[in-house]
């Protein structure tokens, strides 16, 4: 699972989360940095309202959290949502000297991200192409 902090330069980048049952998140900056939370339709619910959508926590106890809005969460998606969103320029992952590499091919232009954990390489290469379709 990819930290807070490289979530967060994925979101500055111009990621945005549709947020969907499974997906897990954090809410920075609330003294809740090391929770990860799972939206489920059991406790953990976004809802529609007027302002935008809200995460609800549904039965908590544990806090005094009944809702959050979603600016102030942050999307820690998982290894098969990294490697959908880089699509059809997905090449290849692989074992590499650091640990795993994906490999990419934009324009014609192959690059390979390198990291120790796979979702770290995959997040990786989405930076580069959102910073790619960033300044096209």
């Amino acid at each position: 699972m990819i930290g807070v902090q490289l979530a967060q330069q994925l979101r500055e980048a111009g990621l945005t989360w549709k947020p969907a049952l499974g997906d897990r998140f954090a809410i920075p900056d609330r003294d809740l940095d090391d929770e990860v939370f799972v939206l489920s339709n059991m406790t953990i619910e976004v809802h529609s309202m007027p302002e935008g959508p809200v995460i609800g926590f549904n039965g908590t106890t544990e806090w005094a959290l009944d809702d959050v809005e979603l600016d102030e969460t942050v999307w820690l998606p998982r290894e098969d949502q990294l490697r959908e969103l880089l699509g059809g320029t997905f090449r290849q992952l692989r074992r590499g000297t650091a640990g795993y590499e994906v490999l990419i091919d934009l324009l014609g232009e192959e690059r390979v991200f390198s990291a120790a954990a796979v979702d770290d390489a995959y997040a990786g290469a989405l930076l580069h192409l959102l910073a790619a379709a960033g300044a096209g």
